[in-house]
């Protein structure tokens, strides 16, 4: 599922949709999730990849919890997805705000390669990653009205989170370097 964002964008709305993106409501997760097809969510949004270089792997907050209520709708787990290396590709050392708000983004990004390597600097740097999936997260035995209930979905929701963030503290303690593993 991809932010509206991606679709508006140049060529990267083109690419999303010829890779199979869809737009990250919920209609669209539960049609996908009863057709029995796997979606792949990024519950901290933008805020997770636009965070400052000293701010990684610290979860940001999960948003308003829309994939646990289409869990829940749907009855299907949530599987937690951690993954180290990523944010290591582009480290964030700056944000300009003003060309973000002038290009409609939700941050503008400086790294060591970019924009000083203009279009070279968005390749990523080579990181080393380590995906971990862990224990699926059970939503069949919540009730349909469970869905609507704010405090439930905050309490899943923060499960998936707790969860994923204490595997980033595991994986990272075992990670030896960022570039070589």
């Amino acid at each position: 599922l991809g932010a509206d964002l991606v679709f508006r964008t140049p060529m990267i709305g083109t690419v999303s949709r010829k890779a199979g993106v869809t737009l990250a409501c919920n209609p669209d997760a539960e049609r996908l999730l009863h057709s029995g097809e796997l979606v792949g969510v990024w519950p901290e949004g933008f805020k997770g990849v636009g965070k400052p270089w000293k701010d990684r792997y610290k979860l940001q907050r999960f948003g308003r919890g829309g994939f646990v209520s289409a869990a829940i709708r749907t009855g299907v787990p949530i599987i937690p997805c951690s993954i180290v290396g990523a944010e290591e590709i582009y480290p964030l050392i700056a944000d300009l705000k003003p060309l973000a708000r002038l290009f409609g983004f939700p941050y503008f990004p400086v790294t060591p390669t970019f924009p000083l390597l203009g279009p070279l600097g968005v390749v990523p740097l080579p990181s080393k990653w380590f995906i971990e999936f862990g224990e699926p997260i059970r939503t069949d035995e919540y009730g349909p009205a469970d869905a609507d209930d704010p405090m439930v979905i905050f309490n899943v929701a923060d499960q998936v989170r707790e969860t994923i963030q204490q595997t980033l503290y595991k994986l990272l303690a075992q990670r030896r370097n960022a570039f070589t593993g």
